[in-house]
């Protein structure tokens, strides 16, 4: 449900309500509305809180559960770090 992925991605970052509703410009009402299924955010906040979050919005709309990580401006050696991390987490009994 997308008020989940919304509250769970939020609290991911360690953000409070008021915090993400500045960064995306609304009210923390509003946040607490998306949480809370009363009111579903429009197209184009969508589209904003997936690029805040560096998810897609199929993501966020349970289509698909692919998390991305933006890695522009990295090396291709940075890269390589990173997925070894990714890996080495993967592999480990969490």
């Amino acid at each position: 449900m997308l008020n989940e992925k919304i509250k769970k991605l939020r609290l991911s970052y360690n953000l409070s309500q008021v915090e993400l509703a500045n960064s995306l410009g609304v009210s923390k009402q509003c946040i607490s509305n998306w949480e809370n299924d009363n009111v579903q955010p429009s197209i184009e906040m969508l589209v904003k809180i997936a690029r805040f979050f560096n998810v897609s919005a199929d993501y966020l709309l349970d289509m698909d559960e692919k998390v991305l990580i933006d890695v522009q401006g990295l090396s291709e050696r940075e890269i390589a770090h990173i997925k070894l991390l990714i890996q080495d987490l993967l592999d480990k009994d969490i």
